[in-house]
């Protein structure tokens, strides 16, 4: 069986730094999927015959993740934590003066 382990990122509608709220400081264990997902010929909803998909399992660190699917004897992929760029960005900075340099054309 074969499993990935990361570091989810923070949700698109949360705001400020990844903290206690963002339900980022935990370590996911996820199977990776075994059957291709087909449109149901009813619905047309997705569907899909592995239901493995469903289960995520969460864990306080990578390591304690990497324990748990080696002692089951999966394979696992561990993807590195993503970090963050910060860019510093001031509202002034959108009407700053820049001046073109020679041989440049504006745009």
């Amino acid at each position: 069986m074969k499993v990935k382990i990361y570091k989810p990122a923070k949700n698109a509608m949360q705001s400020g730094r990844a903290g206690l709220g963002a339900k980022t400081e935990s370590w996911v264990l996820e199977y990776e999927p075994t059957s291709a997902r087909t449109p149901e010929s009813l619905m047309g909803w997705t569907q899909s015959g592995d239901t493995l998909n469903q289960v995520k399992l969460k864990f306080a660190s990578a390591d304690d993740a990497v324990k748990y699917a080696a002692g089951k004897g999966w394979d696992y992929t561990l993807l590195p934590a993503q970090g963050r760029k910060v860019k510093p960005r001031n509202y002034g900075d959108n009407f700053k003066y820049v001046p073109v340099e020679e041989g440049q054309t504006s745009k």
